[in-house]
């Protein structure tokens, strides 16, 4: 019998790679998406209003998670922590109007990188909630991505582009979002929070979109569908990639997103980044290494695993 050399038996470690290898690829494809879904937001060019858009986007997901809500029935949904399923919904919400908005009228690059600064505000909304301590690593991390941050945005004399701090502001709620989602996570399934997230979203977001109604055209429904398609796949990549290996270990990734985003600006908008921009981006990357990897060892929240 052929005896087959231990160097080619897969060790523990050499799973443990592939897996995380192969989360990496996932989460690539997820962000992608996510970059993807940002140039259809982009391409509807204000043919509907933003409330609009927040909604249709949160009806189609709700309609994506019909068939699992009509399979589990009531029981599904039912929760004893619904204020932070609220809290985490309004957040998530809140978020996406802000990031929507930027991205309708920053370009494209600006805004996905303004997004990513999420992780910069998690050890801190960490901090002021659940008192979880902060260390000096993590505290430097966050001074250099804020740092990357002023780089920029580059506010002048005359003060800081107001979308900016839109978009901003999408980051400081998205990690409000992620941050309960941690909480959740301790009772929680992923697909009940979700749910919640889908239909507080859905419900929520109708009343500022019936008072700016007007009917899309057949070119904006197709957008919509797309934005509904690509969050809808960039969320199961993710899910798929945070389910192979610790989210410390390939949440760096998502980083490649600034990459797709640009592409997509300077092929369709004749967008370009500056020197400025490259360096603020790398420094608010590499602050979001620090976090993530300090995250693997302390309790300090990893890098979400949400998309709001």
């Amino acid at each position: 019998m052929l005896a087959i050399p231990p160097s080619f038996i897969p060790t523990g470690a050499y799973r443990f790679r592939t897996m995380v290898v192969n989360a990496a690829l996932w989460l690539i494809v997820s962000e992608l998406c996510f970059a993807s879904m940002g140039a259809a937001i982009k391409s509807l060019d204000g043919s509907l209003p933003n409330e609009m858009t927040v909604f249709l986007r949160n009806l189609l997901g709700t309609a994506l998670l019909l068939p699992w809500l009509l399979q589990q029935g009531p029981a599904g949904l039912g929760t004893r922590v619904w204020r932070l399923h609220l809290l985490r919904s309004l957040a998530g919400l809140a978020a996406m109007y802000c990031f929507f908005y930027a991205l309708a009228n920053i370009e494209l690059a600006q805004a996905v990188i303004l997004k990513m600064t999420a992780p910069l505000f998690i050890p801190l909304v960490a901090w002021v909630w659940l008192a979880e301590s902060v260390p000096w690593s993590v505290r430097s991390a966050i001074l250099i991505g804020f740092l990357g941050v002023f780089l920029i945005v580059r506010p002048d004399f005359s003060g800081l582009d107001p979308i900016m701090l839109i978009a901003l502001g999408g980051g400081l709620f998205a990690a409000v979002a992620k941050v309960t989602v941690r909480r959740l996570s301790a009772t929680e399934p992923g697909t009940r929070t979700v749910s919640w997230f889908a239909i507080i979203g859905t419900v929520v977001s109708a009343i500022p979109a019936w008072l700016v109604w007007r009917w899309p055209t057949p070119t904006a429904w197709a957008w919509i569908g797309m934005i509904a398609v690509c969050a809808t796949l960039g969320q199961l990549s993710m899910t798929r990639a945070y389910g192979l290996a610790p989210a410390g270990r390939v949440a760096p990734f998502t980083y490649v997103s600034v990459i797709f985003a640009s592409a997509y600006g300077w092929l369709f908008w004749g967008e370009g980044i500056d020197l400025f921009d490259v360096l603020g981006a790398l420094l608010i990357f590499t602050a979001g290494v620090l976090i993530a990897h300090r995250s693997r060892r302390s309790r300090i929240p990893a890098l979400a695993r949400n998309e709001v």
